[in-house]
């Protein structure tokens, strides 16, 4: 099954698709789905557009070393590290708007604007497709950058001839 999105989901198609997802999540991080409303001057808002710095970054490098052909190297292998903790995040903002969404029938008797359920799925489907294109890029990273392996790198290196 990996191989049939792989064909699908290139990497460069990956890379975009990330993009473009976390810039639309972003804006959605400000969006009050109750109210449709959009709030700048709560502080929780900023949470995921600051935490999803550390995508963009993931992304970029990914970038560069697959144009570069470069191997990966620890400060790739600690912000990959940074990512999966960013992953929970996502998949909590999943749970969340999922509860969000089942809570519309808990609200029948008040005004509930009509973009509440079109636009809560697509923030739902949003953060499960930013999910999904995480982990697709950590494939991409480990078939084309490479593993994590330094310390087999470290025996090849001659001290003495430098």
């Amino acid at each position: 099954m990996l191989k049939s999105i792989k064909r699908i989901l290139t990497w460069k198609r990956t890379l975009l698709l990330s993009l473009i997802s976390i810039l639309m999540l972003n804006v959605f991080s400000f969006y009050g789905l109750y109210t449709n409303k959009f709030y700048f001057f709560k502080v929780d808002n900023y949470i995921f557009p600051i935490l999803s710095l550390v995508h963009l970054v993931f992304l970029y490098v990914m970038w560069f070393k697959i144009k570069e052909r470069e191997l990966s190297d620890v400060p790739m292998r600690n912000l990959e590290y940074g990512l999966y903790v960013v992953s929970l995040v996502y998949l909590f903002k999943i749970i969340d708007t999922l509860i969000t969404l089942l809570s519309y029938g808990d609200y029948e008797n008040h005004l509930i604007p009509g973009t509440f359920l079109p636009i809560g799925i697509l923030m739902m489907t949003l953060y499960t497709l930013l999910l999904g294109l995480t982990f697709l890029a950590f494939s991409y990273r480990r078939e084309i950058v490479g593993t994590y392996v330094f310390d087999d790198m470290n025996q090849h290196v001659d001290n003495w001839n430098s």
